[in-house]
């Protein structure tokens, strides 16, 4: 059985490693914070949606010019609504969108019709993937993401991010596995042009990327709390190995918010503001109307430096919202430091 597995564990890994280079270079943490090294100039004729009050930055290998802020499946918008969201996103220069849930994808899809060159399109089918006990191969991740690519209309996906279980840490070697071949499959056959994962454990995260070269990009959770860890920190493993990052639940499931619309307004740039200031996380909040995106464009041009007041206002903002997780979320307690 141990020989059985280790052939299996250097074929998977073996195999990737033929096809695919890994980037060096380990970035400096400031303000317990990553600071990358400036971007060379790029050629703006290649940005997917550029638009010039909006910032881009590589994701990673994939070597995608990303906007600096994303939009998020997760919406209380009913189809109207989410088409118009999109629409004032594709105005503003944001030219990415992730879906984790099928309905989430069918929705975007359908809001992309006629536009579809206009946004990258991430998706997963989270129900129907290792969350579930009986979708833990790679034959039944495949067929997974046939079926929602079919139901949402897609020939393919800019990046299929396979949603694992949350907390995380508990998928076992064959899992890992698994999901390596059924990623690396799907990318062979033309079906996800990009692939990676999400979770909510940062140790297994790390295990991942720098064992499995196949994955591109992953999701995890990073808020105005986060910020690198003094020691075994995720960011210099990203960069050693060149995977993308998307920083999902920015406003901490939406507990830093009140019911003051300004005060909410401002508490949301000031959270984006935090986030980009890594050069690596991007990201990807969810928009619920067309005044968000208008002002998480607004965070993409303000500077990135707080100053003191900001700083005590984010110190306020975090006890608040670590007061206010509801039972179902303190597990965000985790990512203080990444």
């Amino acid at each position: 059985m141990n020989q059985q597995r280790k052939t299996r564990r250097e074929f998977v890994r073996d195999s990737a490693l033929a096809a695919a280079g890994l980037a060096a270079g380990v970035s400096a943490l400031t303000d317990q914070v990553v600071q990358a090294a400036p971007d060379k100039p790029v050629d703006t004729s290649k940005i997917l949606n550029y638009n010039q009050n909006m910032e881009y930055r590589r994701q990673g290998k994939t070597g995608l010019m990303v906007s600096a802020v994303c939009l998020g499946g997760h919406s209380r918008s009913n189809d109207q609504e989410r088409h118009d969201i999109i629409s004032r996103c594709i105005d503003v220069g944001i030219n990415y969108i992730d879906a984790c849930w099928d309905n989430e994808v069918k929705r975007d899809a359908k809001a992309l019709k006629g536009r579809r060159d206009k946004m990258y399109l991430g998706l997963s089918h989270g129900a129907a993937e290792v969350r579930n006990e009986s979708c833990r191969t790679a034959k039944k991740l495949g067929e997974a993401l046939d079926w929602l690519l079919k139901e949402s209309e897609q020939e393919y996906t800019d990046l299929w991010r396979i949603t694992c279980l949350e907390p995380g840490g508990r998928h076992t070697f064959d899992t890992a596995c698994e999901i390596a071949t059924a990623l690396e499959k799907a990318k062979q056959q033309g079906k996800a042009r990009n692939v990676g994962f999400s979770t909510h454990d940062r140790r297994w995260i790390k295990f991942m990327i720098e064992y499995f070269p196949q994955i591109d990009v992953v999701c995890f959770p990073f808020t105005t709390m986060s910020k690198a860890a003094p020691k075994d920190s995720l960011f210099p493993a990203l960069k050693k190995c060149d995977v993308g990052a998307f920083g999902i639940k920015p406003f901490a499931a939406g507990t830093l918010f009140t019911n003051n619309q300004e005060e909410n307004f401002k508490n949301a740039r000031l959270a984006l503001r935090y986030i980009l200031r890594t050069n690596t996380v991007i990201p990807i909040p969810g928009l619920c109307s067309i005044a968000e995106v208008d002002n998480a464009a607004k965070a993409v041009l303000e500077r990135r430096e707080l100053d003191v007041q900001e700083k005590a206002e984010l110190e306020t903002i975090n006890d608040t919202m670590m007061a206010k997780l509801p039972e179902n979320y303190q597990w965000l307690r985790q990512w203080e430091f990444v």
